[in-house]
């Protein structure tokens, strides 16, 4: 719509303008970002075509001139026989059409998809806690219990803390370095239930103890002379081959590096991992397994499709590639084919299958990462020679699926 309405963000009319970053992450196979673009790649993405043209130095990172790359891609654009660029503000959904308005999508767009698909399927902000590898975590120092039994009885890994431990971990979250909003775009009200795990600390050193650290009704059977929990940090099953671990209630504007440092200090969390970092900031995004279908269509028109962050994905390039497969399957639906997916063993195939099979009512954004692939059969020990042969299996996967419906170029 721009520039005929600009956004909070945005500073130009440009397409594709970087707001955030300037950097499309790692380029190596072996990790998730790599992986992703170098599946991307054997699709044929024109957006990485255009990245690779405005690349600086940036190591393993596709680090690229924001305004060289800006011009890059809207040149493809607006040069292609087969795309006319009408500038404008959409307020109504029309098909076929692919909706991908991303996380600053207008009121009246976001009004118009809320009437469409149900008001309860649209999100304005999020609030994620964060995410750790199973494969990282120490389970000599933590225990399974369901609090007071319940469900399987032993649904959930628990780290236990003594008080003395309790009390300098709240000091830790209170003193830790917070994401301060650049834009007023990002300011997001608090809401009671879905504090900031800081800002629960910082209201008083038991508040986070009677909060999502309670430890009533969670018996450690090994404490013996240590004495039960003081207080407990739950972790719950993300997926279904148990890869993925949530730290329940733990929603956090901690940058990074402060998330990182203070986290690890939680038993058995010494070593963790993190496959995705806690975030509570402004944000668009659609409920896709309520509201969706597996491809990303609305429910009653398989012709309007939705794609990149409004779906519920994180980061620039997991955005790309769904706009790249919402493009490949509207052009199939429109000539009678039936939309298509790559396997969950691709890092493709395995966003989409997040989208299609998380539990509506846990719904929350999610990037790339290993932990939402196929498990291998037989992983190696090694956990760099297991994510390489993740890799090496899906990209010969994506390699299949590319030559069955037609599309990409040489990897």
């Amino acid at each position: 719509m721009r520039p005929t309405k600009m956004t909070p963000a945005h500073q130009t009319e440009s397409l594709a303008e970087l707001v955030c970053s300037n950097t499309f992450k790692s380029v190596e196979p072996a990790h998730a970002h790599g992986l992703l673009k170098a599946e991307m790649r054997q699709l044929g993405s024109i957006v990485l075509q255009a990245a690779d043209d405005a690349r600086i130095p940036g190591g393993s990172a596709l680090a690229v001139d924001r305004v060289a790359f800006s011009k890059g891609l809207e040149a493809r654009v607006l040069t292609h026989p087969n795309i006319t660029l009408v500038r404008g503000e959409v307020t109504a959904l029309t098909a076929p059409a692919i909706i991908a308005t991303g996380p600053l999508t207008s009121d009246a767009l976001a009004a118009a998809i809320a009437a469409r698909l149900g008001v309860a399927s649209l999100a304005f902000f999020d609030a994620i806690a964060p995410i750790v590898s199973a494969d990282s975590l120490d389970y000599s120092r933590l225990f399974r219990a369901s609090r007071y039994g319940k469900g399987g009885g032993d649904d959930y890994w628990n780290a236990p803390f003594t008080q003395p431990e309790y009390e300098a971990f709240v000091a830790e979250l209170i003193a830790g370095e917070q994401y301060v909003p650049g834009h007023e775009f990002d300011k997001v009200p608090y809401f009671e239930g879905c504090l900031p795990v800081e800002e629960m600390a910082q209201r008083g050193p038991e508040t986070l103890r009677f909060g999502p650290m309670k430890p009533i009704g969670l018996v450690d059977p090994r404490a013996g002379a240590r004495g039960q929990p003081y207080a407990v940090v739950q972790l719950r099953q993300e997926d279904r081959a148990a890869q993925m671990w949530n730290l329940v209630g733990f929603q956090t504007r901690l940058k990074t590096g402060a998330q990182q440092r203070i986290l690890r200090t939680i038993p058995g969390l010494e070593n963790a991992e993190f496959l995705r970092y806690g975030s509570i900031h402004r944000n668009s995004y659609l409920n896709a397994p309520q509201a969706l279908s597996p491809y990303l269509s609305a429910l009653d028109d398989p012709q309007l499709l939705f794609a990149g962050q409004l779906t519920g994905v994180e980061g620039y390039t997991e955005s790309a590639a769904t706009g790249m497969l919402a493009g490949i399957n509207l052009a199939r639906v429109l000539a009678g084919d039936a939309p298509v997916l790559p396997p969950p063993t691709t890092m493709l195939g395995a966003l989409y299958r997040y989208l299609r099979e998380t539990e509506p009512a846990r719904f929350q954004p999610m990037n790339a990462n290993f932990g939402l692939m196929e498990p291998l059969p037989n992983p190696p020990r090694d956990k760099f020679k297991k994510k390489e042969a993740l890799a090496e299996r899906a990209l010969a996967h994506m390699a299949e699926f590319a030559g069955m419906i037609g599309v990409g170029i040489p990897a």
